[in-house]
């Protein structure tokens, strides 16, 4: 949620600023604003300001109407929480000369703003951010420098924030602090740069210093200093980021989620290539300690948000039928709120594509408090929070995902837990050569498969055109594949804005089927598995009731077209992975029942693609 990027440099920062939130818009696009140091005031130095609702596009020509040039710069995009989408919301704030922007929430947002009023200050929007502007300026008014203020404002803080703050009084350098929200330094040849994400500035560098929680730090020309919780100065490790400038373009593709969909057969064949080319299911891929641990569990607890809770629920039939072993799957927002029966042999794993999920972090740190010291993470984003905070972790090599929808993370993260499962069934002993084999070449053969199904866009891309006038939809499922059909109606309700449910197949009986009419398409996942029978009959009773059939089944399951029962059939059934093929086709279904309503596919509404706020 929001997104942060900042500058200094020896040449003008405001086209890397400018770039910069355009790469960041996926994590907010309610407004977009950016503040510039410019040495050339009429008296001396100032704090000038461009903001904008709406697109990113929109502050740019509005900065260059304005004719902004400068060395130093901050810049923001806004998913809205406090206070609605208008200018005076608007990032950066200011205040006499102090300009910052901020991803997170100030919790205590109220109590600051009655003290601030006190001594004097007022405000001109209802955000929690403008309070930090006012108390930054209040103690550089008691006398300290930008980077002494920031220090004492952040242990008054409560809640989780990346902030960057200039101030026209010291144009050499800007200052940064991050509590729970993500936020790294780049480092450039006399130029650095702060930002959420490293697509922001991987034009300028690629070798960045990720900050810790609690950390703050001084940016300037020559070099960078941090900061722990304590104001101790300290070293944090400089990493090379291996996100491609190519994964972060459009290429031939109308939209990121059409090219991310298409992209998932690389994606998965690189997220295997260690269990191919080692040609075994080894605990070392998920870390130094995975052997011991992985062989002392008696039990999965999965958490996770969203798309990956889905993910987290089709591992469940993987887990429970082959290791033996139990396996639960919670939300995180609300585990982390109730009081859980810990059991520490547990196994706790955390599922996160950004891994800066403040709820699943906020979920795994409860988990560790309750004695649960066996805990693995499962991100698409090599050296975040989430698994930091891990014992062991597993990185899908998904790539950089910046559609809002996930698509390529989702199913890399099934690959990930469908590994996941194999190994602990083999360190059980519950998995033979032959199974370990048979296995991994059906993960061999997994990549094609995503791209066969791939193949029926076409065809899907005409259901779609019947989708689109609908306001309501029903996904159905049996089994393993019933969180797929979750996964689809979520998809739908993502970018569509049709409303979808999802259920079991087998409750249409006990209420959804009442919904059912001529008006509500329904859409069944019927893969030739043990319960397609079950399903069949399923279809049966929608039909009967005058429903429209929407049914994705595989080549070899012996469906028949009829009047209002529509047919497209994915590859042969590939057995346990079903579900990573099935995922396909809603996906296209979604993003095609989206072109066809004329949304903005890759930022849907009210929408950011890392939620890390409560």
């Amino acid at each position: 949620m929001c997104g942060i990027v900042g500058a200094i440099a020896g040449r003008d920062v405001v086209p890397v600023l400018v770039e910069g939130l355009k790469r960041l818009e996926y994590r907010g696009y309610d407004s977009a604003g950016i503040a510039i140091v410019d040495r050339n005031g009429a008296n001396g130095s100032d704090v000038r300001r461009v903001r904008r609702t709406g697109r990113v596009a929109e502050m740019e020509a509005a900065a260059i109407a304005e004719g902004f040039d400068a060395t130093l710069g901050i810049g923001h995009t806004r998913w809205a929480t406090h206070g609605g989408v208008t200018e005076l919301n608007a990032h950066p704030h200011s205040s006499h000369g102090v300009a910052l922007v901020h991803n997170g929430i100030i919790e205590n947002h109220e109590q600051q703003r009655e003290r601030l009023r006190t001594l004097g200050y007022s405000f001109e929007s209802q955000t929690d951010t403008e309070v930090i502007a006012h108390l930054i300026h209040h103690y550089l008014t008691e006398g300290d420098d930008l980077l002494r203020a920031l220090q004492r404002v952040v242990k008054e803080l409560e809640g989780a924030y990346a902030l960057a703050v200039v101030s026209r009084k010291e144009p050499e350098r800007m200052v940064c602090a991050r509590m729970g929200c993500p936020l790294l330094i780049g480092l450039g040849e006399g130029e650095n740069f702060i930002a959420s994400d490293v697509s922001a500035i991987n034009q300028a560098t690629r070798r960045v210093i990720f900050l810790e929680k609690g950390d703050t730090a001084e940016v300037a020309r020559s070099g960078v200093r941090v900061f722990d919780a304590t104001d101790t100065e300290v070293q944090r490790d400089v990493h090379v980021s291996d996100v491609s400038l190519a994964s972060l373009e459009l290429g031939p593709y109308r939209h990121f989620m059409q090219k991310e969909i298409h992209e998932q057969p690389r994606a998965i064949a690189d997220t295997i290539e260690a269990i191919i080319d080692h040609g075994s299911f080894t605990p070392e891929l998920f870390g130094k300690d995975a052997d011991a641990i992985l062989r002392d569990i008696d039990g999965l607890q999965i958490l996770a948000c969203g798309t990956s809770y889905y993910a987290g629920l089709t591992a469940r039939y993987w887990f429970e039928a082959i290791t033996g072993l139990p396996c639960n799957v919670e939300i995180a927002s609300e585990y982390r709120y109730r009081k859980v029966v810990a059991n520490p042999r547990q196994l706790v794993v955390t599922i996160s594509q950004s891994g800066e999920t403040l709820d699943t972090m906020e979920a795994l740190k409860y988990a560790k408090s309750l004695g649960h010291d066996k805990t693995l993470s499962i991100c698409n984003v090599p050296e975040s929070a989430i698994p930091r905070a891990s014992s062991l972790v597993f990185y899908t090599r998904a790539g950089a995902e910046i559609g809002v929808a996930s698509t390529k993370a989702f199913t890399t993260q099934l690959v990930a837990l469908f590994v996941l499962t194999a190994t602990v069934a083999k360190a059980r002993g519950k998995l033979s050569a032959e199974q370990e084999a048979e296995l991994i070449e059906a993960l061999r053969h997994l990549p094609g498969s995503v791209q066969h199904a791939l193949n029926l866009e076409p065809q899907i891309a005409v259901w779609s055109d019947r989708f689109s006038p609908k306001q309501h939809a029903l996904f159905l499922g049996r089994g393993i594949h019933y969180p797929i059909a979750l996964e689809g109606a979520l998809k739908l309700k993502e970018i569509s804005y049709i409303h979808a449910e999802a259920y079991p197949a087998g409750e249409l009986k006990h209420g959804p089927l009442a919904l059912v009419d001529a008006q509500m398409p329904v859409v069944v996942i019927a893969p030739n598995d043990t319960l397609l029978e079950k399903v069949k009959s399923n279809i049966q009773e929608v039909r009967a009731r005058g429903g429209e059939m929407y049914v994705f089944a595989d080549a070899d399951s012996h469906f028949t077209e009829s009047e209002g029962v529509h047919v497209i059939r994915t590859p042969r059934h590939v057995g346990l992975l079903s579900p990573i093929v099935h995922a396909i086709p809603v996906q296209l279904l979604a993003y095609h029942a989206a072109l066809a309503r004329g949304t903005d596919v890759d930022k849907p509404r009210n929408l950011a693609k890392s939620v890390t706020v409560e």
